[in-house]
């Protein structure tokens, strides 16, 4: 892994973070993260070279335009669309495709405990003025008992923690 990629993922985890949890309680993830996430990728690709940075463009578009055809047939929804492009305009092509494989395999491991948690969450009452937390876990447990779709968010923040503290050791 290059230092400038292991910068990129430094910077890029709390955008991470913060999509993930918006992703768990409202299914949805900001635009401005994405933005955020893509522009500091460009500058820390263009820091590499111009050149970098172009291929890492091109690599970007081209898993934005795959994972658009997936979104197209409900397997991902918009917002993980472009927080993955996001995430790879900032990553050399060899760190996009290992970031890829450990957001898909975080991705089937939180399918695994979604499948599971539905027969384990019990039911929980949504107790208006209730705390955040508890109002967000309540409604989480709704969604998991009726097989609502998973916050992809959350594979892809796990995908981008793997690369930056696994590969950056190598």
């Amino acid at each position: 892994m290059t230092t400038a990629s292991t910068l990129f993922l430094i910077a890029a985890l709390p955008l991470l973070a913060i999509a993930a949890a918006r992703d768990v309680a409202t299914r949805l993830i900001p635009d401005g993260i994405s933005i955020a996430i893509a522009v500091m990728g460009l500058v820390t690709r263009g820091v590499v070279g111009w050149s970098e940075a172009l291929v890492s463009l091109g690599v970007a578009a081209g898993l934005f335009l795959l994972l658009l055809l997936l979104a197209m047939r409900g397997a991902l929804g918009g917002g993980d669309v472009k927080l993955m492009a996001a995430m790879a305009t900032g990553l050399a092509p060899a760190d996009t495709w290992s970031f890829i494989v450990a957001t898909v395999m975080a991705g089937g491991i939180l399918g695994l405990a979604y499948l599971f948690a539905r027969h384990l969450v019990p039911e929980a009452s949504l107790a208006p003025g209730g705390a955040l937390l508890r109002r967000v876990m309540a409604v989480e447990a709704r969604r998991i008992r009726r097989r609502g779709p998973l916050p992809y968010a959350v594979a892809i923040a796990a995908g981008g923690m793997f690369l930056l503290f696994s590969l950056s050791r190598a």
